[in-house]
């Protein structure tokens, strides 16, 4: 059956169990990977509250156990024995893809060089209602206070009017408001200088405003040519278009504020994320660390992923992001990565028992 509108959490929208673990297509070298990615995951899957309502902490602590000591060669035999596949609603998926992107930036602006990078403005406030409400826990709205009053956060129109002068911290100067622009929807990146060094940035925070993808906004209005909605297209089109690919950008209000990094792009759980294996998904909906195999109608992403990443445009049921590192074929792939197919939420086995223990019982929460 498919996810109800509206729907809030994966528990809420019901599971269903999928075919034996065994039974799925993991190709072994793949499985490692991702078994080294979920070792990372562990210590976050048991101390994290999960969103999507499915696990406990302690519902991990078999695999993770089991997880430290699995010899060289049967990584897929470690999945097979320590998880069970089940489907949120009738599991039909959308992936896309990310990567890390290298744009032109200085440190210093300079000419060619006057498109600001921010760090998190200083009055951003982050409010979790949960603290105010049982009925809104795993809810956060962002804004700052303005008098008495906590209002929205400026939109992307009115910081790049200059509203944030003074309070902001500029990092860098980027050169092309479009590189950035992409950058921002990557979530982390590199800023080549012109004397070829670089500087690694990170995402740190975001406006609190809704993300609105201009891709589907530019095919609405037919804006697009044939086979021109790729990430690559929708660059193109807006450099050639660059006074209405500027308004159409400030049409999606969200803002993203970053950090400087010393190393490799973190996911949401503060991990580093792993080409060809880390993806991105609503929390609501899969646990934060939990592995995701992909059966779609491309054979690239048809693999086992381990979700360790969130996004501002990743939501619902059945909605995974996919990664793939940095450099020129990360680009191709990940800015033309549009498959449809299923996906499989791999847990804890007895996992699925106990929730539907729980749902005949009229708890439909597990406990901590």
């Amino acid at each position: 059956m498919p996810v109800a509108p509206g729907t809030a959490t994966a528990a809420s929208a019901g599971v269903i169990a999928g075919p034996p673990v065994y039974t799925l297509p993991i190709d072994e070298s793949v499985a490692a990977r991702a078994l080294t990615a979920f070792r990372a995951s562990c210590a976050a899957l048991q101390r994290r509250s999960d969103l999507s309502g499915l696990t406990r902490g302690s519902d991990w602590a078999p695999a993770c156990t089991a997880a430290a000591t699995v010899p060289t060669g049967e990584a897929r035999a470690f999945f097979a024995q320590y998880f069970e596949a089940v489907q949120a609603g009738d599991g039909k998926a959308f992936a896309t893809g990310y990567y890390e992107p290298e744009i032109r930036g200085s440190r210093d602006r300079r000419s060619g060089y006057d498109v600001p990078i921010y760090a998190r403005p200083r009055d951003l406030v982050e409010v979790d209602l949960g603290a105010f409400s049982d009925t809104l826990k795993g809810k956060r709205i962002r804004g700052h206070v303005v008098g008495q009053n906590f209002v929205p956060y400026d939109d992307r129109t009115a910081i790049e009017q200059g509203t944030l002068d003074g309070r902001a911290q500029i990092i860098a100067w980027a050169a092309d408001p479009v590189e950035l622009f992409f950058l921002q929807i990557q979530g982390s990146g590199r800023l080549r200088q012109p004397d070829g060094s670089v500087i690694r940035i990170g995402y740190d925070s975001q406006n609190g405003r809704d993300y609105t993808g201009i891709g589907a906004l530019m095919k609405k209005r037919g804006l697009l040519a044939p086979g021109q909605s790729s990430m690559q297209g929708l660059v193109q089109w807006l450099h050639d278009h660059p006074e209405q690919g500027h308004e159409i950008m400030r049409e999606n209000k969200s803002y993203v504020f970053f950090r400087e990094q010393s190393g490799p792009p973190l996911g949401a759980l503060g991990l580093a994320v792993t080409g060809g294996v880390s993806a991105a998904a609503d929390p609501h909906f899969v646990p934060l660390g939990a592995p995701v195999l992909l059966s779609m109608d491309r054979a690239d992403a048809s693999r086992l992923w381990v979700v360790q990443d969130t996004g501002g445009a990743i939501k619902g049921a059945n909605r995974i992001d996919t990664f793939w590192g940095a450099g020129a074929d990360a680009e191709a792939t990940a800015g033309g990565m549009a498959a449809h197919g299923a996906a499989f939420l791999l847990l804890p086995v007895g996992t699925l028992a106990r929730l539907s223990g729980e749902r005949a019982d009229g708890n439909a929460s597990p406990q901590p």
